[in-house]
């Protein structure tokens, strides 16, 4: 019998949306209330923000949730 799990993997364009701006790391991260070690760790997909968080960032740049964020589902099958 095998178990399916599903894993979802979040991915970003944070970097593109800020470099349009011309904002650096530590600017939005003012902006938004945030480390700049924050911005640096969910660009680089290191850290998915809180859904709080990721609301607060498509609010600033009067942007869908989903023009910054995007969710990939992998269906993996265990023992």
């Amino acid at each position: 019998m095998t178990k399916s799990t599903m894993q979802l993997r979040i991915g970003n364009c944070l970097n593109v949306f800020r470099a349009k701006r011309k904002l650096t790391q530590e600017q939005l991260a003012k902006e938004i209330g945030v480390t700049r070690a924050t911005i640096i760790s969910i660009e680089g997909g290191g850290y998915n923000p809180s859904l709080e968080l990721a609301f607060r960032i498509a609010r600033y740049f009067q942007a869908d949730i989903n023009e910054i964020f995007s969710v990939e589902e992998d269906e993996n099958e265990t023992l």
